[in-house]
């Protein structure tokens, strides 16, 4: 009988975690790395104690939805396993609708990643230096320590996954590398009392404060006035380099001024900066009926890439990417 071979998966976001989970459930094991601490990727959770109790936030992806056959049946799972929950916030006293299909993880938008991590070979908290082609498979500078496998996964960001391309594969790299995902700033409030506000989402496309929502209201969360508030692509830009503290007072303002209502002083508030926040709109698939350019493969190289930046910013497009290439990988066996 062959023996399965050694696959190593680097980063441990929705695309890694879905190719790995694929590959698991037929039997083929993968070693995943990232440096993150903990599973998130854009869809991270941030603690905050706050006078002396937690509190989440959703500062990376607030919600997603299901449209492929394959993501519904995986979002069935885990609604059933209690890691996700429906978010309607919907009707008059909650304002505009994160949508009628909309998904949240459950405590925090994490809780999918960390449920497929708890049966995987997850390496937190461990940054792949450089990769590089052997006769027999790859080679991966792991902090200081080398490890070998027969297959490769890049399932970074594009604009990270074009650095650590640039020699092992140049054409994939180039191809990421023309991939200007948009930046974000995130910033993170608490308040002791509820705000004048009755919906718990604030969305308006055109302005510098596209989206803020009552993070606390969401399934699962518990009952803090937190609020999530997320800049635009421009305004994002044009703050790009300020330090989080300048950002807080900032962005409060916007906020409040967008809101209609006076400013409140938060008893705890972070900013986040995320550059590459979101990929730009792609004209790849979206449905499980044609997903042959969702992930990229190489039969002779054994070389695999996958990220929601080869078919659109959605977290359903990172999983199909991840569990294409795991398709393809089988298929190859």
């Amino acid at each position: 009988m062959n023996q399965p071979p050694s696959v190593g998966i680097v980063g441990g976001g929705m695309a890694g975690l879905a190719c790995a989970t694929h590959l698991a459930r037929r039997g083929i094991a993968s070693t995943v790395f990232d440096k993150g601490r903990g599973p998130g990727g854009r869809m991270a959770t941030r603690r905050a104690t706050v006078d002396g109790r937690e509190v989440r936030f959703d500062h990376g992806a607030q919600y997603f939805t299901a449209r492929d056959p394959a993501f519904i049946a995986e979002c069935a799972r885990w609604q059933a396993e209690g890691v996700i929950a429906a978010w309607p916030a919907a009707g008059p006293a909650a304002g505009p609708a994160a949508g009628p299909e909309a998904w949240v993880g459950t405590p925090g938008m994490n809780a999918p990643l960390r449920h497929m991590a708890e049966t995987l070979d997850v390496r937190w908290g461990e940054r792949v230096e450089s990769i590089s082609r052997l006769d027999d498979g790859w080679q991966l500078l792991v902090g200081e320590q080398f490890h070998r496998f027969d297959r490769l996964v890049i399932a970074v960001p594009a604009e990270q996954a074009a650095v650590l391309l640039a020699d092992a594969a140049p054409q994939i790299a180039r191809r990421a590398a023309a991939v200007r995902s948009d930046p974000c700033w995130t910033v993170m409030a608490v308040f002791d009392a509820p705000l004048d506000l009755k919906a718990d989402i604030l969305r308006d496309e055109k302005a510098p404060i596209p989206w803020a929502a009552r993070n606390g209201a969401k399934p699962g969360r518990e009952g803090a006035e937190s609020w999530v508030i997320q800049g635009s692509p421009t305004y994002s830009r044009e703050i790009l380099e300020q330090t989080p503290e300048e950002i807080c007072p900032m962005m409060l303002a916007q906020f409040f001024d967008q809101a209609g209502i006076a400013p409140v002083e938060p008893i705890h508030c972070a900013a986040h900066r995320w550059r590459f926040a979101r990929v730009p709109v792609s004209t790849g698939p979206v449905t499980g009926q044609d997903l042959g350019d969702a992930a990229i493969w190489g039969e002779t190289t054994a070389l695999g890439v996958a990220g929601d930046w080869l078919i659109g910013p959605r977290v359903e497009s990172a999983f199909l990417s991840g569990t294409a290439l795991a398709g393809m990988m089988l298929h190859d066996q």
